[in-house]
């Protein structure tokens, strides 16, 4: 009996992590662990935005859709983050119309996560 109470506390006291995999377009199946993720609701295009600062690799959410971005530096992520308009500043710094942009991960080295 006193087995299994310990059991059971080590179960309700240890921390509980819980894989988070996304599906992101022009990729497939990126597991979140090694990013730092924010929902945001301060804009109507954005919704969350994960940066894995060592490989420099963002994942932005957009209309329920997850796109990558490669080598985007850290002081580019905080100027998205801060501007006035996250939209305007996505669309005019990081994405261009036509789909490519000085971080599309076409043009750079893309990480091999699993």
């Amino acid at each position: 009996m006193t087995r299994v109470a310990f059991i059971l506390a080590l179960l309700f006291t240890a921390p509980w992590q819980e894989a988070e995999i996304v599906d992101v377009r022009d990729r497939g199946a990126v597991d979140l662990k090694p990013f730092n993720c924010q929902d945001i609701t301060r804009s109507s295009v954005i919704s969350r935005v994960c940066y894995d600062s060592e490989s420099r690799r963002m994942l932005i959410q957009r209309h329920a859709a997850y796109q990558q971005y490669c080598d985007l530096p850290k002081d580019t992520l905080d100027a998205f983050l801060n501007a006035p308009s996250m939209g305007r500043y996505y669309r005019a710094n990081i994405e261009a119309a036509d789909g490519s942009g000085p971080y599309a991960c076409g043009t750079h080295k893309v990480p091999s996560y699993q």
